[in-house]
């Protein structure tokens, strides 16, 4: 069995350790082991069982839907974008480029280009000399008609009075609020401070030295003995841990021989023993003298088929010369042309006849 391998045993505790130390670690430490025994050596049949799950059947399984996915989902839409969309899309940008861009380009060049250049001519030439003519009459008529007289009109009603008003009424009415608020100011601070200075000593008094005597003679005492707890317990748990790991790797070495033992090597000796030389037996006696058997059956069938082709051929080519008759002779003195034979027919004496005993079926 694959179980992991046990961890490293921790450092020796330090010496000069209390009695109440002492006293806690043996109890847990047995506790502890009584528990996580069972614990671990469940947790590790959980690991083994979910490898050999996973090697067996997840993994096949996850690689055989992946390969299905692949083949349901993403070759279609591969095969949708590659093959469909992309020259449709290829094909649309030619057209959009004939039928939009290059007469929008054409109308720009052509035509709104000329345009454009005219109305800058006209703009430079014409409108920008007369606007700024006009710019500069509506200037100095609104400086020397209407900014004069307003700023004139709002100096002697608006500015004159304002400075007026602040600087006699505005001002010392200021400093006297702002006087007045200084000292509610100091009023109110030294009321805040002599009720923060009572709340102060209110609270040390009931809530802050009860607190910190309840945290020094209570809370550190207590949290020091469960820190000695939690620690013996961790250390006890990881001991605990360890030897379990030692037993449960010795209980999955045991089940791992005693299932070699039971089942493993019971099979190899019956197929080592028994099946091997049975199929030794069965292959020497059977399965050979068969094979020969069915070599030799293929063989003679072999030629009998070249027997009956043969036999076709030759009444092919008497059929041929009993509808055609024999090729003319050639006339004397005329070198002799070389005659084609069919390339599946047997020229001269070596032609094939059912009398002749050349075949394998016809010979004595």
């Amino acid at each position: 069995m694959d179980l992991e391998k046990p961890a490293r045993p921790p450092a020796a505790a330090p010496t000069g350790e209390g009695c109440l130390v002492v006293a806690i670690r043996i109890p847990v430490r047995i506790v502890a082991l009584v528990l996580v025994v069972p614990v671990r050596m469940a947790w590790d049949a959980l690991v083994v069982a979910g490898r050999f799950l996973n090697d067996t059947l997840l993994r096949p399984l996850g690689r055989a839907l992946l390969w299905v996915g692949r083949a349901v989902f993403v070759w279609p839409f591969v095969g949708l974008w590659r093959y469909v969309l992309v020259p449709s899309g290829k094909g649309l940008a030619w057209l959009g480029k004939v039928l939009l861009v290059l007469p929008a380009i054409a109308f720009y060049r052509h035509v709104l280009t000329p345009l454009g250049h005219g109305a800058a001519w006209l703009y430079a030439r014409v409108l920008t000399p007369i606007g700024a003519g006009a710019w500069a009459a509506a200037v100095w008529l609104g400086r020397h008609l209407v900014v004069v007289p307003v700023l004139w009109l709002g100096r002697h009603l608006v500015v004159v009075p304002a400075l007026w008003l602040y600087r006699w009424v505005l001002a010392p009415v200021g400093r006297a609020v702002a006087w007045c608020g200084r000292g509610l100011v100091w009023l109110g601070a030294t009321v805040v401070t002599g009720i923060g200075a009572g709340l102060y000593w209110i609270t040390r008094i009931l809530l802050v030295l009860p607190a910190l005597a309840v945290w020094r003679w209570v809370l550190v005492p207590v949290g020091r003995v469960l820190a000695v707890v939690a620690r013996e317990v961790g250390d006890a748990l990881g001991h605990a841990w360890r030897v379990a790991g030692h037993l449960s790797l010795a209980v999955g070495r045991f089940l791992g021989r005693l299932f070699r033992w039971v089942f493993v090597e019971p099979v190899r000796w019956v197929y080592r023993s028994v099946l091997t030389p049975v199929g030794h037996v069965v292959r020497d006696t059977v399965l050979r003298p068969v094979g020969d058997a069915a070599r030799a059956v293929g063989r003679a069938t072999g030629q009998a088929l070249a027997a009956a082709r043969a036999s076709v051929r030759q009444a092919r080519a008497d059929f041929r010369r009993m509808l055609l008759g024999e090729p003319a002779a050639e006339p004397v003195g005329q070198p002799k042309k070389p005659q084609l034979a069919h390339r599946r027919e047997p020229t001269g004496p070596e032609t094939r006849t059912l009398g002749s005993s050349t075949t394998a079926l016809t010979k004595d």
